[in-house]
């Protein structure tokens, strides 16, 4: 009681009370930092109105309740755990009435809550910001009768301002984390943009998004529209990852959310008729549709094992980032597929190099008077150039040089194509220009189009030392003679280009230590590392 009259004298006068008033307001306006905030207003009420236990509680909307925010002689587990209904206990009364509630014997007050069983007496005072319940300032004394009616009247005049200081802390501390979620959710999306790896992806997805919320499931599925299936891409409970089964597109909360094109908050999945269970324990869910160009491609689903944990926040802070993460999924998922389609295409060249590199004569036989070496190296993997050799049963022999239209594996189709019809008309016309009209004929009844084959054909003569050559279109050979470059000339249209083609028939007459170079226009075209063409001079 001397106490509480040494609190009454000081405020005797009323411009004591106004001085003490304006240092409670400028206490509580001097920092937006919430802890710190607490802390002051405790040291407040500690000057003014003696207690053993005192205690910060403030209104959650995610948990419906009073949870202690700032405490001074409640044990530690009440502390953590405890969240007050509106419709119990003396600060649930205070909150839900918004009226102080004082009592002066707790032990005959069956709205009490136990906190300390020394405990005597308990005042709580509601806090308001712009009508609105912030939370409740309590006092508990294991002194009956503790709290007077000024003591009551002083804590409301305190209350009355911590409550817009506490409401503006709250606030302030809401945008300073919405500004670092955006600026989280900006450093994510240039990250998943830069992930092409589907499973790397979903790895540092559901690592960055446990940054903004936690959870105790994350997962992603699917949506697998021929088999009118949701099927999980990435599924994880405590860190690890597991596997799940399959759902029917619709069915469940994700399948709800994947249906509606919109997110799907589950506060207690209990209630809710939808819910299926993925990972046991689950109380909350939250599913997230992930749409790219208007199509729904998956679910962003996150789970807790708490009631009511996630909340309308948690859906918009998941609603902004969940753009950014269908884009990466889906430029993910066509990267992985064009990957595959490319392994498929490259197995394909591969064979197809090995069957040209059978088809193609790997050395050229003994032709009478001649000493002949080839190379083939194409480009690439495949090549639309051939050559071959036939002969002849005295001492002639053929040589036919091409290239297709084109390049890669259409020209070397082509190209084989055009080999096959010359293996099967060579043994039967030994004239170059003759066999090359046939050639023409036979393509151009085939009708590819946009496709033709330039080709030299030469016929080697050995008694005579002469070369007899049909040219279509392509590159005439140099000839090196005693230190000069010779080159025939010969002409005519490629094969396969226009109909009733007649070609001409050039004699070159050769002598011993003569060079003939056949040659493709890849060996011109070759770039050295300044990016110049090796060219035929260099040739």
């Amino acid at each position: 009681m001397a106490t509480q009259r040494k609190t009454r004298v000081r405020f005797r006068e009323r411009a004591e009370l106004l001085d003490f008033l304006l240092e409670v307001s400028a206490i509580t306006t001097e920092t937006l930092d919430l802890d710190r905030l607490l802390e002051n207003v405790a040291n407040i009420v500690r000057q003014v109105i003696p207690h053993e236990l005192f205690a910060i509680l403030l209104y959650s909307e995610k948990q419906q309740g009073l949870a202690i925010r700032y405490a001074l002689g409640h044990r530690d587990e009440v502390v953590k755990n405890l969240v007050v209904r509106l419709d119990e206990g003396i600060t649930g009364i205070a909150a839900a009435t918004k009226q102080p509630v004082r009592v002066g014997n707790v032990r005959d007050d069956q709205r009490y809550l136990n906190a300390l069983d020394a405990v005597e007496s308990e005042l709580a005072v509601p806090m308001l910001a712009r009508q609105k319940l912030v939370g409740v300032l309590d006092v508990q004394s294991t002194t009956a009768d503790a709290f007077s009616a000024q003591d009551q009247t002083l804590l409301q005049l305190i209350a009355a301002r911590v409550g817009s200081a506490i409401d503006n802390a709250r606030l302030h501390r809401r945008v300073e984390r919405q500004n670092k979620t955006q600026r989280t959710l900006a450093a994510m999306s240039r990250e998943f943009s830069s992930i092409l790896n589907l499973d790397a992806l979903l790895v540092k997805v559901a690592r960055s998004v446990r940054t903004l919320i936690n959870y105790d499931a994350f997962i992603v599925l699917r949506v697998d529209e021929d088999e009118k299936l949701m099927k999980s891409l990435f599924s994880q409970r405590y860190d690890q990852k597991v596997q799940l089964a399959s759902l029917p597109l619709g069915h469940g909360l994700t399948g709800a959310a994947a249906q509606s094109r919109k997110p799907v908050l589950a506060k207690d999945t209990s209630a809710d008729a939808r819910y299926i269970e993925s990972h046991p324990g689950i109380r909350s869910e939250v599913a997230i549709p992930l749409i790219v160009k208007d199509r729904v491609i998956g679910v962003m689903d996150l789970e807790s094992e708490r009631v009511g944990y996630f909340t309308e926040d948690h859906v918009r802070t998941l609603s902004l980032i969940a753009p950014s993460i269908a884009i990466a999924i889906e430029n993910a998922r066509l990267y992985e597929e064009l990957e595959k389609r490319e392994r498929a295409i490259q197995e394909d060249l591969e064979a197809a190099h090995k069957l040209q590199e059978i088809m193609m004569p790997r050395e050229a036989p003994p032709l009478m008077g001649l000493d002949v070496g080839i190379r083939m190296k194409p480009a690439r993997l495949v090549s639309g150039d051939i050559f071959d050799f036939f002969e002849y049963t005295d001492d002639h022999a053929m040589l036919a040089f091409g290239d297709s239209s084109g390049k890669g594996a259409a020209a070397a189709l082509y190209g084989a194509m055009v080999s096959g019809l010359l293996r099967a008309a060579a043994p039967r016309r030994r004239s170059p220009a003759q066999l090359l009209r046939a050639l023409n004929e036979t393509l151009m009844e085939r009708q590819v189009p946009a496709r033709y084959m330039t080709l030299l054909v030469m016929l080697w003569q050995a008694r005579e030392r002469r070369f007899l050559m049909s040219n279509a279109g392509s590159t005439t050979p140099l000839v090196c003679r005693g230190g000069h470059i010779l080159q025939p000339h010969a002409s005519g249209v490629p094969v396969g280009l226009l109909e009733n083609i007649d070609y001409d028939e050039t004699p070159f007459e050769a002598e011993a230590g003569d060079v003939f170079v056949l040659y493709s226009d890849g060996v011109q075209d070759q770039l050295n590392p300044a990016g110049e063409e090796y060219g035929r001079r260099r040739l």
